[in-house]
């Protein structure tokens, strides 16, 4: 990774609890302050709180719509990017990011972190889905935080860590 700008992506529930917004809201302003820019799907739970911690902080969000109306966006989104391709832009969401926070999560996180594992993008989850392989092995591929703080460590880590993006964004089933 070189010296630009690291993006991260926070993937989670759109109708989160008061303790996985309170997650994601201190992920966003972590984010911001390692100088990191935060992609989101720009609506609202986790998408919201996380995109209001990074405006806290000074940051800078990116919110990667569903729909075809910028005022869809959360208010905290700096660029509402409009797709028209609904949940399709799950896909959209990941590949933007160096890195991808998974906090908390429903069924739309689950494509999310797996969009990620199969495109070789480091996942760090914070109170998220854990996989079981067919051998009862417990999967090593998300990387397991177990705060805030910790896991936006972790991803900037990764992210640095991780090789360029044309070696590691073609799909691997």
């Amino acid at each position: 990774m070189t010296d630009k700008k690291i993006f991260i992506a926070v993937v989670g529930e759109s109708h989160a609890s008061p303790e996985i917004a309170k997650l994601a809201e201190e992920v966003g302003a972590e984010i911001a302050k390692a100088g990191a820019v935060l992609v989101c799907g720009g609506l609202k739970g986790v998408m919201e709180a996380t995109s209001k911690g990074a405006k806290s902080a000074g940051g800078t969000t990116i919110g990667i719509l569903p729909g075809s109306r910028r005022e869809d966006a959360n208010p905290y989104i700096d660029f509402p990017i409009i797709t028209g391709i609904g949940y399709a832009r799950n896909k959209l969401v990941v590949k933007t990011g160096h890195v991808v926070i998974a906090v908390g999560g429903s069924h739309g996180t689950l494509s999310e972190i797996a969009f990620a594992l199969g495109y070789k993008i480091p996942v760090v989850g914070l109170k998220t889905w854990q996989f079981i392989h067919h051998n009862g092995q417990m999967d090593q591929e998300v990387h397991r935080a177990s705060s805030p703080k910790e896991a936006v460590a972790l991803a900037m880590k990764l992210a640095r860590e991780a090789k360029p993006p044309e070696e590691t964004r073609e799909y691997k089933t």
